[in-house]
């Protein structure tokens, strides 16, 4: 009867953890989503009168938006499938919004 209660635990603690870190890469994952759209529109302020460069970089951020999309919804995937990722894809995610917002707040100063 121990070993089903302590099986139990595990358990439940380890469907805690996964929605928690589910939740924090839904936030991380909107917080980014919001970078991206302040980036674009910078990107359109400030090279507007520019056709073939505004062009060029609302390309790329198209493609880098595409590929975060992309990236967060595998490693959703891999997070249902395997719940000992998840702290590694939650600490990859905070890491990617810090260096996002990093380097968009650098190009404001």
């Amino acid at each position: 009867m121990r070993n089903r209660d302590i099986e139990r635990h595990i358990r439940d603690t380890a469907d805690r953890a996964t929605e928690r870190a589910r939740h924090y890469a839904d936030g991380a994952a909107d917080n980014a989503q919001n970078l991206l759209e302040r980036g674009r529109r910078t990107i359109s302020e400030r090279f507007g009168k520019r056709g073939s460069y505004r062009r060029q970089m609302s390309h790329a951020a198209e493609d880098f938006a595409d590929e975060a999309n992309y990236q967060y919804r595998r490693l959703r995937r891999q997070v249902s499938r395997n719940p000992a990722t998840t702290a590694a894809i939650v600490l990859g995610t905070v890491g990617a919004f810090l260096l996002l917002r990093r380097v968009f707040r650098s190009g404001d100063d």
